[in-house]
């Protein structure tokens, strides 16, 4: 596993590879900013009139809760788009991956595979819509947590641990879907799930440094290349054919 992830970081800043990688880092940055000013000002309404919105459907008897809650909002607004970046780059670094899934796939087999059968590549709605689905599940799971995180530090511990099991879960399914059916990719994750969520872990430590989390779609999809190939062991159609002679 530590050489797979060794492997990625190294080609994630080789030539070739280079022009995703920068590819990847500006839509980050523009989905970062976008959503997250989308966030501040979700922040802001809430703390100016959301609160009196719902002290009006849930009673007066929760005026100092809705208060207190109303404070916490404002402060977390008037952090906005620090708040926003660091809340939802997991949730980004999902939808940039599918966009940059077979660009980077075709780079790690080419390089490392060059006798094996290449994926195939994922129909652009699949691979959109599987971004997608991870990056609202993500946002749902965080929005859960969030309490805790503001409540006590285990909040912290419990984002770190979802964090790795959404995106180790995110991009092995799109590393296996480049050779097997949807079914069989989750299949294959299910019954690997304890070394998935272990090389999870190495991409929710990666995605947890500021900046360097912006490279998270190369580094995570490189990663997970590496960790398909060894979960799916030899199989004879992978096998070079001067070794299938002998």
């Amino acid at each position: 596993m530590l050489d797979a992830a060794v492997k990625a970081l190294s080609q994630m800043i080789s030539p070739p590879m280079r022009s995703i990688l920068w590819r990847s880092i500006g839509v980050a940055l523009v989905l970062i900013i976008v959503l997250a000013i989308g966030l501040q000002r979700l922040l802001s309404w809430f703390a100016t009139y959301g609160e009196v919105w719902l002290e009006g459907l849930l009673g007066p008897g929760w005026h100092t809760s809705l208060e207190v809650l109303a404070w916490i909002v404002s402060i977390a607004a008037g952090l906005g788009v620090v708040f926003g970046a660091v809340f939802l780059m997991p949730a980004i670094t999902s939808l940039v991956a599918s966009l940059f899934v077979d660009d980077v796939a075709d780079h790690v087999e080419r390089e490392h595979y060059p006798a094996e059968r290449p994926g195939v590549a994922l129909p652009f709605s699949q691979a959109i819509t599987e971004g997608v689905k991870t990056a609202l599940l993500t946002i749902l799971v965080y929005l859960i947590a969030l309490p805790f995180v503001l409540l006590a530090g285990a909040g912290f511990l419990i984002f770190f641990l979802a964090t790795a099991w959404l995106l180790g879960r995110e991009y092995f399914e799109l590393a296996a879907m480049r050779f097997r059916s949807p079914e069989e990719a989750k299949a294959m994750r299910r019954d690997n799930a304890a070394t998935i969520f272990t090389a999870g872990l190495i991409i929710a430590a990666f995605v947890s440094i500021p900046i360097v989390n912006l490279a998270t779609p190369i580094f995570g999809m490189a990663f997970m290349v590496h960790m398909h190939k060894r979960l799916s062991g030899p199989r004879p159609e992978l096998i070079e054919p001067a070794r299938q002679m002998r």
